[in-house]
């Protein structure tokens, strides 16, 4: 079905009126329980009393990603959160029925977030797609989606979104992360089909499943606090990572063979082309093979789970621009990039990282 989109205005939801100034409440019916009851998902608008983009802001996609709903909360709730000019939709859970089963998938073990912009006549999956596409994607000049890693992975805070696109990153710079990954994403992407249909949307990755990071809704905040005070939506300045790292490829290591992996890294962490990131052992702790960094890179994710199986995926490797050295990388952050530290640190609590033996290889 095309994703061609028809405007809706902000000023009326459902036969609700929100004038300029108000802040309201409403509810979007996408679906239906298997008891027949209404399914309608929460969501908050506020208006500015100057005209001025609307900017939605999404979480819960995948219903087991919960942080962005942390933040999300925290924002609906901050009452120091002033617009002067546009509006903002907060929808802290877009996912409702995977929300209420703790699961990233609908009850038809479909995936949402592959079912953009969807179809009415469809399955579960493809009619609420539509649904959320008619209903939110119409009334918004942007979008930001927050989302987290897969089951039993953390990832490092990082911004995605298709760089190529001028209005899309635009809202990337303003997003003010220190890892961009550029790319459009998936065939059926909430983000990827809502660009094509003349939103720029971006996706927020940051930290695990089930879970509210406090470092990860602190990232996810100022991200979008950034972004507002960049589009003049509300007052002050952009605190903005320094130097933004901007990325093409990123690469999974997966394990060779079968072990209990103890790891060398930790998400965020900035390692050098055959730096040790896990050595992998017997239950008894012989060592039988040790994984290494195949370029320079930045660990945008990886496993909490240390016990593997060949072909498993350990870390996620984003590879780092030839121009950039991982030193130089280092010592910017020893300068300045206090944040980031702290929020790899935070991520690093959940995993067990310790030196690996022997002389490291070096580049």
């Amino acid at each position: 079905m095309s994703n061609e989109r028809v405007r809706k205005p902000i000023a009326t939801w459902n036969g609700t009126e929100i004038k300029p100034g108000e802040a309201k409440n409403v509810t979007l019916a996408v679906s239906e329980s298997y008891s027949g009851m209404t399914l309608k998902i929460p969501i908050h608008i506020r208006r500015a009393v100057e005209e001025g983009p609307t900017l939605l802001v999404t979480a819960a996609l995948h219903g087991d990603e919960i942080n962005g709903t942390g933040a999300i909360r925290r924002l609906i709730q901050d009452e120091d959160l002033k617009l002067v000019r546009g509006a903002v939709i907060f929808v802290p859970v877009l996912n409702l029925l995977a929300f209420d089963r703790h699961s990233r998938y609908l009850p038809d073990r479909r995936d949402l977030n592959r079912s953009f912009p969807g179809s009415s006549t469809g399955s579960l999956a493809s009619r609420m797609a539509r649904m959320i596409f008619d209903e939110l994607i119409t009334r918004a000049d942007y979008g930001i989606d927050l989302h987290t890693a897969a089951v039993r992975r953390t990832n490092y805070p990082n911004v995605r979104g298709d760089l190529t696109n001028p209005k899309v990153k635009k809202l990337a710079h303003a997003f003010g992360c220190e890892i961009l990954m550029n790319g459009k994403g998936p065939r059926g992407a909430l983000r990827r089909e809502a660009c094509a249909a003349g939103c720029p949307t971006i996706i927020m990755e940051g930290g695990e499943v089930w879970k509210v990071e406090p470092g990860i809704v602190e990232a996810a905040l100022r991200g979008i606090q950034n972004v507002l005070r960049s589009f003049k939506m509300i007052e002050g300045e952009p605190d903005r990572a320094e130097n933004p790292i901007v990325m093409d490829k990123s690469k999974w290591i997966r394990a060779e063979r079968g072990g209990f992996l103890q790891f060398h890294i930790k998400p965020g962490d900035v390692v050098h082309r055959r730096q040790p990131l896990a050595t992998n052992t017997t239950l008894l702790g012989k060592e039988r093979s040790v994984l290494t960094a195949p370029f320079n890179a930045v660990v945008l994710g990886m496993t909490t789970l240390p016990a593997v199986s060949p072909g498993e995926p350990v870390c996620n490797l984003g590879r780092l621009p030839d121009d950039l050295d991982p030193h130089e990388l280092r010592q910017i952050r020893n300068e300045g990039h206090i944040f980031e530290e702290r929020i790899s640190e935070e991520l690093g609590s959940n995993v067990l990282v310790v030196k690996p033996t022997g002389r490291p290889k070096l580049p």
